[in-house]
């Protein structure tokens, strides 16, 4: 994505911090099945209540996104929020249930 939010066609890859850094007040950002979404401006149309997403917030929403079944219409409506993907090294990581940094973490992403 360029500096006018524009798709060159290139993937662009986050890693966990990013992704973590846009949690604030203006900006919401989660993590589902290894793709990173922009939900900010979903936040008052979620139908679960804006809450839902931001406690999701900044971190990976897939176990919840999953577990409450959402209908082929979400997931296409989801498209349209994805803004890149979690960085492949932390998705290894993450897979490989390993913390990069040997902290007592039970975050399993690359933390920088």
């Amino acid at each position: 994505m360029d500096e006018d939010g524009a798709n060159d066609g290139a993937v662009q890859y986050y890693r966990l911090t990013e992704v973590e850094q846009r949690n604030t007040f203006k900006s919401t950002w989660i993590i589902i099945n290894h793709n990173i979404y922009d939900v900010t401006k979903f936040l008052e149309e979620h139908p679960g209540g804006e809450e839902v997403l931001r406690e999701q917030g900044g971190g990976d929403a897939t176990e919840s996104f999953e577990d409450v079944g959402h209908s082929t219409d979400a997931r296409e409506m989801a498209k349209d929020m994805v803004v890149g993907k979690l960085h492949p090294l932390v998705v290894k990581l993450a897979d490989s249930r390993s913390c990069c940094c040997h902290c007592d973490s039970n975050v399993p992403y690359v933390h920088a």
